[in-house]
C-alpha cells in the first residue's frame, strides 16, 4: 500500500488490497515465460550468425527447435493470462455492515451489530484477523498496536468496558470460511453498547483472507464508522 503524503495521525485506509500472489500459481509461469524469452533471444541471435560459427562454442548450443520453442511460448504466453483472468474472476470482494438492533448484548439493549461479507462469488479462507483500538480522545499515532482479539478484549476491558455487556467480539480462527454468495449476507464481528460507542473512537479490523487461487487479500474497517449517525438509529 502506497503510504506516501499520509500523516501519522490519519485513520488506516479502508481500501481492500491484493497483499501477496501464490508463488506457485503466479511466480512459476512468469519464471517459465522469462526462461523462454530467453531462450527465443539465444536462439534468435545464434539463427544471425554464421554457418561457421555455429560449429564453435558456444554458438553450437542449440537449446529448443523454433517451432518447439513457439508452441511453448504460445503455452506460456496463454497460461499467465488465463490465470490473471481466472484470479480476477475468484476475487473476493469484502465489505462491512453496521446497524442497530436488539438481543446482542445484557438486557436487550439497542447495539450496534457490524458484520463481514464476501461480495465475491467463490470462497474465501481468514489467512489472520487483528484489531486496533482507539480510545475517546487518543490520537491515531498514540493507539495501541494491531493485536488479536483477545488482546484488544483486555485492552477494552481495561478500559472499563464489559464484555457481553457493553460489546462482545467474535474471534476468527485461521481457515474460517467467508463464502461468497454475491448478496449482503453478513457474517458477525461486533456488537457493541452505546456507552462503548461513547467510550471508543475507533475500532478498526484488519481482514486477510486467501483466496481460490491462492493470493491473500486485506481490508480494514473501522466498525464505529456511522454508529454515531443519528440517520441509522437514535442512540436511545
Amino acid at each position: 500500500m502506497n503510504n506516501a503524503g499520509r500523516r501519522p495521525d490519519d485513520p488506516p485506509s479502508e481500501a481492500q488490497r491484493r497483499v501477496r500472489r501464490s508463488p506457485l500459481l503466479f511466480t512459476a509461469p512468469l519464471v517459465l515465460l522469462g526462461l523462454l524469452v530467453l531462450v527465443l533471444f539465444w536462439e534468435a541471435v545464434r539463427a544471425n550468425v554464421t554457418a561457421d560459427a555455429r560449429t564453435e562454442w558456444p554458438w553450437r548450443l542449440q537449446l529448443l527447435e523454433m517451432e518447439a520453442l513457439g508452441s511453448l511460448l504460445a503455452v506460456a504466453v496463454g497460461a499467465v493470462l488465463a490465470r490473471a483472468q481466472y484470479a480476477r474472476t475468484v476475487r473476493p470482494y469484502l465489505g462491512w455492515r453496521g446497524a442497530w438492533a436488539k438481543g446482542l448484548l445484557k438486557a436487550d439493549a439497542q447495539a450496534w451489530r457490524v458484520g463481514i461479507l464476501n461480495g465475491g462469488q467463490h470462497i474465501a479462507a481468514i489467512e489472520a484477523f487483528d484489531c486496533r483500538v482507539v480510545l475517546a480522545g487518543e490520537t491515531e499515532s498514540g493507539a495501541a498496536p494491531w493485536v488479536d482479539v483477545s488482546e484488544a478484549v483486555a485492552e477494552l476491558t481495561a478500559a472499563g468496558l464489559v464484555v457481553a455487556e457493553d460489546f462482545q467480539l467474535v474471534e476468527f480462527g485461521r481457515g474460517f470460511p467467508l463464502v461468497g454468495t454475491g448478496s449482503y449476507e453478513t457474517v458477525l464481528v461486533g456488537a457493541f453498547s452505546k456507552r462503548f460507542v461513547e467510550k471508543v473512537d475507533a475500532l478498526y479490523v484488519r481482514v486477510r483472507v486467501t483466496d481460490v487461487v491462492g493470493d491473500s487479500h486485506e481490508r480494514i474497517g473501522d466498525c464505529m464508522k456511522s454508529a454515531r449517525g443519528v440517520v441509522h438509529a437514535p442512540l436511545d
